[in-house]
């Protein structure tokens, strides 16, 4: 039998400490996700219903099939800086007409919808998760194009989202632009390299230069409708392929272009699975309020894959790290999970093999990061560390099955590498309230700093100053544990999103769906030079 025992005990002072903690964490997770899905505040929401208007989560949900999940990526976006907690964007992964699809929705409730450079980079996001997994792409448009004051972060690199749709568009994956509002300037090439566009009777503004602007540059006296409204462009320009009466029906149609698009997946979707035999809701007390202290990640494991079955993969060898097969949602997978966070060279050489393996077969990784790094000193250096774990990296690199990450706890310095951290192009990646990502630790950080100034003073002969230095050292160890925390990794869209871990298989099962719409196929080999 390979279905995972557990030996977690649910009524321990310490399970119910590592629950409560957690618990706290999400409380705060919850409480900044509601400043998104606020928008620009109960004034210029009121504002905008007051218009006749949808907000953005309703146009999506009016957009999707009845009944099924929306995984919103990206929800904290722009979180610690000057703009909107959500960057007046919503992105995510939905099923319309049968078909998933990836949705981007601008919020016109914040600043009209107008893109900051946090716009961007989260709709650039979402375009390479389109791509990378051949997803429909639908955008729900209204705004008013680049947010003036920030235009020098956001002009140059902005191109690349209109060289997106058009790539998009060239590999044969449907765009679908549906006009809410004003699609003025830069944004006016949304709908103008869209494959199919929708725009709403007398609502829909898409032109290159509104009336003032053409008044400045030409003379000439325009109004919005003439210039670039819907009607205009069904009757006279033909930039709209479909002329909508109101909201609802502009999302009707957009439902009924996707059912025509003729869209099929690469792989079939797998029989109903069965669920894990424990309860999902015992991940809350697994890990520790201290990411010092070690877990067991299998116990993570029976609570994610279906029927808590896994065959691991050399568990006597390298048992820092975990490594084994099981299903999730029907879809076979392969996992690597840290166990006791240091990665030594034997795991290191072990997940190289095992990553060979999956590219062999054709199967997806998911990596379940609790890591403090490879292992350092003398014994281990002497022992071939940097090699064998170049060889982990040197795997992970160029392995050509899709992956997924989830952070769990630490995933700190070259362990977050080798892991499939975000610069590694995980299909998706996601990170527990719990996790913190950074160099090191912050008192190792903080430790490491304060002994090459104490070096440095000795070398020139001058005294130290102890209590200056015990200053420093808490100043750099609030700062960084400051900015190991999800929430502030996930407003620079290092991750995916920030989830409640009791959500892990269903948000793994909807990414595992996502990605089986597009064919793939491991490495057989092009791995580069492993160090023996």
């Amino acid at each position: 039998m390979t279905v995972l025992g557990t030996g977690l005990d649910t009524a321990s002072p310490e399970y119910a400490e590592n629950r409560a903690a957690l618990l706290a964490k999400l409380d705060e997770l919850a409480a900044e996700q509601a400043k998104a899905v606020g928008g620009g505040g109960e004034k210029y929401v009121e504002r905008h219903r007051k218009r006749g208007k949808l907000l953005a989560r309703e146009r999506i949900e009016l957009l999707l099939d009845p009944d099924t999940p929306f995984l919103e990526l990206s929800p904290l976006a722009a979180w610690g800086s000057d703009y909107q907690v959500g960057a007046s964007l919503v992105t995510g992964i939905g099923v319309i007409e049968g078909v998933e699809c990836l949705i981007t929705a601008n919020d016109p409730t914040v600043r009209g919808g107008a893109s900051n450079p946090w716009t961007l980079k989260k709709a650039l996001r979402a375009n390479e998760i389109a791509y990378a997994n051949r997803l429909p792409v639908v955008s729900l448009v209204e705004s008013g194009g680049a947010d003036l004051p920030s235009q020098k972060e956001i002009f140059i690199p902005g191109g690349a989202l209109f060289k997106d749709i058009t790539r998009l568009s060239a590999a044969g994956i449907p765009t679908v632009a549906v006009v809410f509002g004003n699609s003025t300037a830069g944004g006016a090439y949304v709908p103008g390299m869209s494959d199919h566009v929708i725009m709403v009777k007398e609502r829909a503004k898409v032109f290159l230069g509104g009336p003032p602007l053409v008044k400045m540059a030409t003379g000439e006296e325009s109004d919005d409708e003439s210039l670039g409204g819907a009607e205009m462009h069904a009757r006279t320009s033909g930039l709209a392929d479909y002329f909508a009466v109101d909201e609802p029906d502009a999302l009707r149609q957009a439902r009924r272009v996707v059912a025509r698009l003729n869209w099929r997946k690469a792989h079939a979707d797998p029989p109903i699975a069965d669920p894990p035999k424990y309860d999902e809701d015992e991940l809350l007390g697994i890990v520790p309020g201290d990411l010092k202290v070690p877990f067991d990640p299998r116990e993570v494991i029976a609570r994610l894959v279906d029927g808590s079955d896994f065959d691991e993969f050399k568990p006597l060898y390298g048992p820092s790290l975990t490594t084994g097969w099981a299903r999730l949602h029907g879809y076979p997978v392969g996992i690597l999970a840290n166990a006791q966070g240091v990665l030594f060279s034997e795991e290191s050489q072990k997940a190289a093999q095992f990553i060979q393996l999956a590219n062999q077969r054709d199967i997806p990784l998911l990596f379940l990061h609790n890591t403090t790094g490879y292992m350092v000193g003398k014994e281990y250096e002497q022992g071939g560390i940097i090699k064998h774990g170049a060889m982990m990296i040197n795997a992970v690199s160029n392995s050509r099955v899709p992956h997924l990450s989830v952070l769990m706890g630490a995933s700190y310095g070259a362990g977050h590498y080798g892991m499939c951290g975000r610069a590694y192009d995980p299909r998706f990646l996601f990170a527990w309230p719990s996790a913190k990502s950074a160099v090191m630790g912050p008192q190792q950080l903080a430790g490491v700093l304060s002994i090459v100034a104490r070096a440095s003073a000795a070398a020139k002969g001058q005294p130290y100053d102890d209590e200056a230095d015990a200053g420093l050292r808490a100043m750099v160890e609030q700062q960084i544990e400051s900015e190991s925390l999800p929430m502030f990794l996930s407003g620079r869209l290092y991750d995916d999103g920030v989830i409640d871990p009791r959500d892990t298989r269903t948000v793994l099962g909807q990414c595992l769906s996502a990605i089986h719409t597009a064919p793939y196929e491991g490495a057989r080999g092009g791995f580069g030079v492993f160090r023996m």
